[in-house]
């Protein structure tokens, strides 16, 4: 699909500040290329997928004066919002939802939230798009602490997006913080998480848990660490989320060992253990809490799997790699300056070697690449 060259939002939004602009950044291609030089490998292969209509997932603030709320993303260093109706990154289905959302909130007369009085309720949208179902995961983030305020504004939501709507619900976040959605979430209508498949087993997203908006380079992402792992690999996989790798990689490992800190990602991966037949659950140990804390359940492991957030390895656990080194360590980064300082961490003991380097255009027209880094025992 061709790249995309214009925008039809002012001022613009800042969720593609490089609209337009194919592959991924020329300051992270250039990192990464010479990352790549300075361990002897050639240069980095970037994979790109779709420009138009990939981002199956999107949070969107809610503001605005009632009876004319505005929906889209900040700008920069402001609580001004972008509203962002036509988005063509977005999934189509997401476009709909706010548009429903919005005319839902006009109709029901709801307040939108201003940040500087603390007054309002409707605050935020957050929408997950399921592939199979083409359906969407719809929570309303609002400055109450039940749903009772908008239950006239949900009805009009359920009516309206009719068999597009896969879930409803309610997050109460009455507090005056940058935090979107609040500690707990009510289910209004549906089920109870988003299902999606990666090439095996089936993966549960509540509405609370991580998961990436562009889920064919995720697939991509998650194929290319599969056919890393050799059959019959002892792993540990750290910040496993919802099991997105480890559930789609049991058909080659003989025992996997995962850890994660959130609840609601340890939610959505024990609704995936649930579905599970005897011998892949026989596989499985989970070991919550945070990675520095749960690092010898890479004690021997032939491959360890790490998809750190954007701050990169625990020290702890990047310590205990470095001197107590897996046949092979596999490195998903999404933070291109943390992976760096980490290679140089793994590395600097001459235990582990950088053994190959793969970009990934995940969050096209941005700054923003995925890493996936091969580094094997010396």
């Amino acid at each position: 699909m061709p790249a995309l060259t214009s925008c039809p939002h002012r001022p613009p939004c800042p969720g593609c500040p490089r609209f337009g602009e194919p592959g991924i950044a020329p300051a992270a291609r250039d990192a990464l290329d010479a990352l790549a030089g300075a361990h002897g490998l050639p240069g980095v292969a970037v994979i790109c997928g779709k420009t138009a209509g990939f981002r199956l997932r999107a949070r969107l603030a809610i503001r605005g004066r009632l009876g004319s709320p505005k929906l889209g993303l900040f700008e920069l260093d402001s609580h001004r919002v972008v509203h962002i109706p036509n988005c063509s990154v977005q999934h189509p289905l997401i476009n709909r939802v706010a548009a429903i959302v919005r005319r839902a909130l006009v109709d029901a007369r709801v307040t939108c939230y201003s940040d500087k009085v603390h007054l309002g309720l409707a605050r935020y949208l957050q929408v997950a798009v399921e592939r199979s179902s083409q359906s969407a995961q719809v929570v309303i983030v609002a400055n109450c602490e039940d749903p009772a305020p908008l239950l006239g504004c949900f009805e009009l939501i359920r009516e309206r997006l009719g068999p597009e709507l896969h879930s409803l619900w309610f997050s109460a976040n009455v507090g005056r913080s940058n935090t979107i959605l609040g500690p707990e979430l009510q289910n209004c209508h549906g089920p109870a998480s988003v299902v999606e498949h990666f090439g095996g087993a089936a993966v549960h997203y509540p509405p609370g848990a991580f998961g990436q908006n562009n889920l064919d380079v995720a697939q991509a992402i998650i194929e290319h660490v599969r056919a890393e792992i050799p059959y019959g690999a002892r792993v540990a996989e750290y910040y496993a989320g919802v099991g997105a790798i480890g559930l789609s990689v049991l058909g080659r490992v003989s025992e996997i060992r995962m850890n994660e800190v959130s609840p609601h990602s340890l939610l959505g991966l024990e609704l995936g253990l649930t579905s599970l037949d005897a011998a892949d659950r026989a596989k499985i140990s989970i070991v919550p809490g945070p990675a520095g804390s749960a690092r010898l359940a890479a004690s021997e492991a032939h491959v360890v799997i790490a998809d750190p957030p954007r701050k990169g390895l625990d020290p702890d656990l990047t310590s205990f790699l470095r001197e107590n080194p897996p046949e092979r360590f596999l490195y998903i980064s999404c933070g291109l300056d943390s992976f760096l300082s980490d290679a140089a961490r793994l590395t600097s003991l001459g235990r582990l070697r950088l053994g190959a380097l793969t970009a990934y255009n995940l969050l096209p027209f941005t700054g923003h690449v995925e890493t996936v880094a091969r580094f094997e025992r010396t």
